[in-house]
């Protein structure tokens, strides 16, 4: 797997992610819907740590800076 997210896109997903989690845990959202999105939301942390999205493989996206030579 070739990286293919830069830093902002993972800074941004943690964000979303730290959001979702504390509106969930907070009850602010519940059910169906939160369960959904805390799914959502740890598919963000792993897709960051792993600096790879295969969504954006797909559409052709890449947000990782090149490399300076």
């Amino acid at each position: 797997m070739k990286k293919n997210m830069g830093n902002i896109d993972k800074i941004i997903r943690i964000l979303i992610t730290i959001v979702v989690a504390v509106l969930f845990f907070t009850n602010i959202i519940s059910g169906t819907l939160g369960i959904v999105l805390l799914v959502l939301a740890s598919v963000f942390v792993l897709t960051s740590v792993m600096s790879f999205c295969p969504l954006y493989t797909l559409v052709g996206i890449n947000t990782c800076p090149k490399d300076k030579q």
